[in-house]
């Protein structure tokens, strides 16, 4: 996943998040970087919906 947002102040991390949550129906605040948040590549935690379900609405296979 790319975002437009440039990576200043946590704005990236907060487009990602906000992209993620309303890709799996959840609100923003369900969705936190648990690894990377300086990095390009990330692990995220998504509460409120099971990975299959997330992995299927991404069209991945956990990884974005």
């Amino acid at each position: 996943m790319r975002v437009t947002v440039p990576p200043d102040a946590g704005r990236a991390n907060a487009a990602v998040s906000v992209l993620i949550a309303r890709a799996a129906g959840v609100p923003k605040t369900a969705v936190r970087v648990l690894r990377g948040e300086t990095s390009r590549h990330k692990v995220l935690e998504v509460e409120g919906i099971d990975q299959a379900a997330l992995d299927s609405l991404l069209g991945a296979s956990g990884s974005v």
